[in-house]
């Protein structure tokens, strides 16, 4: 509530799969109880994750799609990486299919261009989604982006537990 009086929104992280069923009841409850301002964060490596856009399609929630970053086992996850592109691009059409606003959270060239290729491709204003990307990472993607128009939000980690975010992120990606 907070928040939306700032004119601002909360975002609701996805951790690792055993706190996908908990996340997706918090995030159903917040938006019974009236409250719009709140994003729900989901992993495009989840086997699951097109089921779930489904069944929160008549919210219309407010998305941050990533491609995932926990250790999973293959029956949860795919493993393989265009697999999971695959299933990104799958995701990301749905979510706009149901008129949701997304945060297209991705480093990676392909998904930036399927990004671009979608929003395109159904004519959305820049106002109906946004990419999303850390700071420090891939710099000349985010500058096309934003020299192109689109919207552009950079994450920085902080808080107690930054550090640990931020070598998760070094393992997935040295450079």
């Amino acid at each position: 509530t907070h928040a939306s009086t700032l004119g601002n929104f909360v975002c609701i992280d996805m951790e690792d799969s055993g706190c996908t069923d908990a996340t997706l009841r918090i995030y159903a409850r917040l938006r019974q109880e009236g409250l719009d301002n709140v994003w729900l964060v989901l992993q495009a490596y989840l086997r699951r994750t097109g089921a779930d856009v489904e069944a929160l399609a008549g919210l219309a929630p407010s998305y941050r799609l990533c491609k995932g970053i926990y250790v999973e086992p293959e029956e949860v996850a795919f493993k393989d990486a265009e697999e999971i592109r695959v299933n990104y691009r799958s995701v990301l059409d749905a979510m706009f299919a149901a008129g949701s606003y997304v945060g297209i959270a991705t480093h990676d060239p392909a998904l930036v261009e399927a990004g671009r290729a979608v929003v395109a491709k159904r004519g959305l204003a820049n106002d109906r989604y946004e990419f999303q990307m850390l700071l420090g990472v891939t710099e000349g993607i985010r500058a096309q982006l934003v020299s192109e128009g689109h919207r552009l939000r950079v994450y920085v980690p902080y808080g107690r537990d930054w550090h640990a975010y931020c070598v998760r992120r070094l393992k997935e990606n040295p450079r």
